[in-house]
């Protein structure tokens, strides 16, 4: 949700402008901090500042994002597998027009991705569906030691200077290449075109790298609890955390989103264990895609169908609770990719009742400066009892 002042907005960031009542009381009635969930040396991306958020030191444990979203889809890796990410994307006349092939549904894509798998797959190396744009291949002995680059960081640009380079780039790069010739007359591809949204002209492989081990929350803490999201990469965190992650029907990591349901599993996780990590992927997805209005949407979405009915729950049972919100990174909407600056996070212990005073949940708390690394406070707050 973080971003940057923007003209359009008399200066304010996107955080000072969305109607976000819910956010603001429960930092008026709470503790409010600017936190680093990237630490220096680390790349700014989802996969590090979750780590983070979720109280593990990204430099002990981080090995690559797609092992983590392989987790998060129920996917094994062996030792000698490397798993990569598999956007679908649209390069249209060299450039990357679209890092989401147009936000194609898990539908289309499933379609699009067993043909792959069925020309391309073999012993060895294996395409998995995923949802809407994002998907996986698992490659037994595959190369690790190359440079990738992530699709949504380089809108609008050539991509040949960002093709895979390093170890066995070639081989790398065939594939995708393949998969442009075989996306090119498919039936998926037709019809979008036909209905005039973009086609996934090919597969981008990136966030390469071995699976990882986390120590679980049962054994840290003592917890037991689950993660809420619509993407992989979140439900992987969860699970090598050893905790529940369930798929929620109707999730897409978008605007579009299934809010209800992914409430009413969370208050369902609640009410059998002891705590519940809600991720909301809206936000960043419309930062990367540099749509002010919709990202200015999304976060007040969240406020009002996340934060707002959670904490009234929370409240209604009378019951000691403590309530944390935050942001894993900024995604300015002028940038489109993510950057490593401090975000903001607040916390509140409750039952407090009716709450009236407001406070600022934007990057300008603390004058815009890290008080604390964020995986050293929530394992400072997870360990704290009431």
């Amino acid at each position: 949700m973080g971003d940057y002042p923007i003209e359009e907005l008399s200066g304010r960031t996107l955080l000072q402008a969305a109607w976000i009542p819910n956010i603001r009381k429960i930092s008026g009635a709470g503790t409010t901090r600017m936190v680093q969930t990237v630490p220096e040396g680390t790349a700014p991306g989802s996969d590090v500042a979750n780590l983070s958020l979720l109280g593990y030191d990204p430099r002990e444990y981080y090995t690559g994002r797609a092992p983590i979203e392989a987790a998060g889809a129920g996917i094994p890796l062996q030792p000698d597998d490397i798993a990569y990410r598999c956007n679908l994307v649209t390069v249209s006349n060299g450039a990357m027009k679209d890092y989401s092939a147009g936000e194609i549904t898990s539908e289309e894509a499933h379609q699009l991705i067993h043909d792959l798998d069925r020309k391309a797959g073999k012993d060895g190396l294996k395409f998995h569906g995923g949802v809407s744009y994002r998907h996986l291949l698992v490659w037994k002995n595959g190369p690790v030691e190359v440079k990738t680059q992530p699709p949504h960081d380089i809108a609008n640009q050539p991509v040949d200077s960002y093709l895979p380079q390093g170890d066995r780039q070639d081989e790398i790069r065939r594939l995708m290449d393949f998969s442009r010739h075989l996306f090119a007359e498919h039936p998926v591809n037709r019809t979008r075109i036909q209905h005039g949204k973009n086609p996934a002209t090919q597969i981008w492989l990136w966030g390469q790298g071995r699976s990882l081990t986390l120590k679980g929350y049962q054994e840290l803490y003592g917890l037991r609890g689950g993660v809420i999201s619509a993407v992989d990469l979140i439900r992987g965190l969860g699970r090598l955390a050893g905790l529940k992650a369930d798929k929620i029907p109707g999730a897409t990591g978008f605007v579009d989103t299934n809010f209800e349901g992914k409430v009413r599993a969370a208050m369902n996780v609640l009410n059998e264990s002891d705590f519940v990590f809600v991720h909301v992927e809206a936000p960043d997805e419309c930062g990367h895609k540099g749509n002010l209005k919709l990202k200015k949407e999304a976060i007040e979405l969240f406020d009002a169908k996340v934060v707002g009915p959670i904490w009234q729950h929370l409240e209604s049972k009378g019951e000691p609770y403590r309530l944390v919100i935050c942001t894993d990174h900024r995604t300015p909407v002028a940038t489109r990719s993510h950057t490593s600056e401090p975000v903001p996070l607040a916390y509140l212990d409750g039952p407090v009742g009716l709450v009236s005073r407001e406070a600022p949940f934007d990057e300008t708390v603390n004058g815009g400066k890290a008080e604390v690394m964020a995986f050293d406070l929530i394992r400072e707050l997870l360990n704290r009892r009431q």
